[in-house]
């Protein structure tokens, strides 16, 4: 099932007035004749009216989990035509909303529309069919969301956009891509996601009341107060420096603690694209272990914001969204020692990318 939401991927340049449209999926379809080639039966399902990606919004999640609801014993897998500029967060809240998910869930995008020459959307859209519709062993290759743009497939979770003009607009610092396109496409079944032995639940509970504090060297107390005390906010993402870091002021932990107290939610990732929070190993993070900060470990932004909004909307007690918040749901960060951080550090210490 193919679901067009808009974006880049569905523009075309309109000759009359000399600029960008969008366009029905009808119209994307006749730039792309080698849909039929694929042998694939697909059914399509569009916004109406497709949207640019800066207007998607959690409501739009939601809408987009009821439409895999829906369709999700008749199809093999789905496939979603979105902008790219917020991709990863729509990759991200999908993965925890589709909990138990046993069939691939492949975002794609383009960087210029498809009507153009040298378009990137064809081979994005083409390769995001085939990984979708692809099983191994009586199983779907890759049974989780995930994003596919040039060459490679990132678990949705663990990526995050880095450029706005190359045409590999995607990376994932700390996690090892899950399958890369060349003559074949090879799958890296060590870091995808095992199939699940539980039935699909879909949940469609959020909770937008999430703040970020990004800590930068000036900041005020003024802004750290405005934005720790932003009404009805119940968590906030704490963008610290480096492996967890911030200011060891005493008016700003006075300020992070009084917010702890009143019941809010500190969730510290860091400002950093790599690497992860390692509270209390420099002494400029060790006081907000001390009053309660909870460590995001290694999550992106994306992430750390879509589960907050997930976890707050499930029927949860604080203590239990924040054990939650530092365990992984569904593959998006990675603890201290365990296994799976082994195997990542193993496959970048082997990598040309290393």
């Amino acid at each position: 099932m193919i679901i067009y939401t808009g974006g880049t991927v569905g523009m075309i340049y309109d000759e009359k007035n000399r600029s960008l449209r969008p366009i029905s999926f009808g119209e994307i379809r006749d730039h792309l004749p080698e849909l039929y080639r694929l042998g694939y039966h697909f059914f399509v399902h569009p916004f109406k009216p497709p949207i640019d990606s800066s207007n998607m919004h959690p409501d739009r999640w939601v809408e987009l989990v009821e439409i895999i609801e829906q369709h999700y014993h008749y199809y093999d897998g789905f496939v979603i035509l979105h902008g790219s500029d917020t991709m990863a967060f729509t990759a991200s809240a999908l993965s925890f909303m589709l909990e138990n998910l046993s069939k691939p869930v492949v975002l794609t995008g383009s960087q210029l529309p498809i009507g153009q020459i040298r378009t990137d959307a064809k081979e994005n859209i083409i390769t995001a069919l085939e990984i979708a519709a692809t099983r191994i062993n009586g199983h779907a290759a890759v049974p989780e969301v995930c994003i596919y743009f040039d060459f490679q497939l990132f678990r949705g979770n663990r990526t995050k956009k880095y450029n706005a003009e190359k045409f590999e607009a995607f990376y994932s610092m700390n996690y090892p891509p899950l399958a890369e396109a060349g003559i074949t496409i090879k799958y890296h079944q060590p870091f995808i996601l095992p199939p699940p032995t539980e039935p699909i639940r879909f949940h469609k509970k959020l909770d937008p009341h999430v703040s970020v504090l990004k800590i930068f060297p000036g900041i005020t107390p003024e802004t750290v107060d405005a934005i720790l005390n932003t009404p009805h906010s119940r968590a906030i993402i704490l963008e610290t420096f480096g492996s967890g870091n911030a200011p060891t002021a005493a008016w700003f932990i006075r300020s992070l603690e009084k917010a702890i107290k009143k019941g809010k939610i500190i969730l510290n990732i860091t400002q950093c694209d790599g690497g992860s929070v390692e509270l209390g190993r420099y002494e400029t993070s060790e006081k907000l272990l001390e009053i309660g900060v909870v460590s995001g470990y290694d999550m992106t932004f994306e992430a750390a914001i879509t589960k907050t909004m997930f976890l707050l909307g499930q029927d949860l007690s604080t203590e239990e969204i924040i054990c939650l918040l530092q365990r992984p749901l569904r593959g998006e960060l990675t603890l201290p020692e365990s296994t799976n951080s082994k195997a990542v550090h193993s496959y970048w210490t082997n990598s040309p990318l290393s």
